[in-house]
């Protein structure tokens, strides 16, 4: 499982700690992404309405298979199955899918989330303009999301036990007049050319040059990491790109 990024949670005092964070109500529905061994299927079956376990390992999908009445268990690659309509995302996120799996999630509706990364991925996540941490995630984060780590979990907290400590993180979603899709391709083209100043980045991205005559010169003066998210907002509502 360490080739998939898998390291189960098996410290029980996190999980419900994690549980906590999550708030959960029993109409809650709730998607977890890498059940795993179901450690924390059980403590979320046991407090929200209805569960829904993504997991890629058919082994693992097949022993989860039945053992909890209020869990549907998806046998499928996360990032490509159809997802069911949920309204909390709870999980302990396979470490090789953070970044993929982090962009679905945010393109979807949901009330809360919380997840673990690694911890170096949490900092990324919630990291501010101009630090060294700042990139295209902290963008497309800071703009769709509140986000806070909450939690400060020890690798010994793990099972195969990882090379690094993790983090919980809890979001919740922000309203937002860019569609989410529509904003992240900004912050990728962005961020493929962060070396640049953000006009010329835009256009080696492929935006028109006269779309962007409208935006103030101390703004395209700027590098892609020192731009707020809302700087980038406006640069997205008005940007066309060829």
């Amino acid at each position: 499982m360490k080739r998939k990024g898998q390291h189960f949670l098996t410290d029980q005092k996190v999980i419900e700690r994690i549980v906590f964070h999550a708030e959960l109500k029993a109409e809650d529905r709730v998607l977890e992404i890498g059940p795993g061994t179901g450690n924390l299927t059980e403590a979320l079956a046991s407090r929200a309405g209805r569960v829904y376990a993504v997991e890629v390992d058919p082994d693992l999908a097949a022993c989860l298979e039945g053992r909890f009445e209020n869990v549907d268990v998806i046998a499928g690659d996360a990032l490509k199955v159809e997802l069911p309509e949920y309204n909390k995302v709870v999980s302990n996120l396979p470490y090789q899918i953070s970044s993929r799996v982090t962009y679905r999630l945010l393109s979807r509706p949901f009330d809360l989330a919380v997840l673990m990364y690694q911890r170096e991925f949490g900092r990324k996540m919630t990291a501010r303009p101009g630090g060294g941490n700042y990139g295209r995630m902290g963008m497309v984060v800071g703009y769709l999301a509140s986000a806070q780590i909450v939690e400060h979990v020890h690798r010994s907290a793990f099972l195969p036990v990882p090379n690094v400590d993790s983090v919980v993180v809890k979001l919740l979603p922000r309203d937002h007049d860019i569609g989410a899709k529509e904003f992240m391709l900004l912050a990728e083209r962005l961020f493929s050319h962060r070396r640049k100043k953000v006009r010329k980045a835009l256009e080696a991205g492929g935006a028109c040059r006269e779309s962007l005559a409208s935006f103030p010169a101390a703004l395209l003066d700027k590098r892609a990491e020192e731009l707020a998210p809302e700087e980038a907002a406006q640069l997205a509502a008005g940007v066309v790109w060829h």
